[in-house]
């Protein structure tokens, strides 16, 4: 156990230590870093021209099935069904 006296001087100690407060580290390692540059902005992107070129047609023409006027010919569904 410790006597009285002992008990004191650590009390006296740690008022004393609390009294000197508490301080910001100022080794190299705690500091904020200082300020980079910035990097520059990214290039603008070319614009996009939509319908300016239009594809050629084929060469051999474009793909005529030869049923395709009968399929569109075809009465309504009513007149085929009754």
């Amino acid at each position: 156990m410790e006597s009285y006296e002992d008990v004191v001087t650590s009390m006296a100690t740690l008022m004393h230590e609390e009294q000197d407060g508490w301080s910001t580290p100022t080794r190299g390692e705690c500091r904020i870093p200082a300020v980079k540059a910035c990097p520059p902005p990214p290039p603008p992107k070319k614009p996009f021209i939509f319908g300016n070129r239009r594809p050629e047609p084929p060469k051999n023409g474009y793909f005529q099935p030869p049923d395709l006027e009968m399929i569109f010919s075809m009465g309504s569904r009513r007149q085929a069904w009754a």
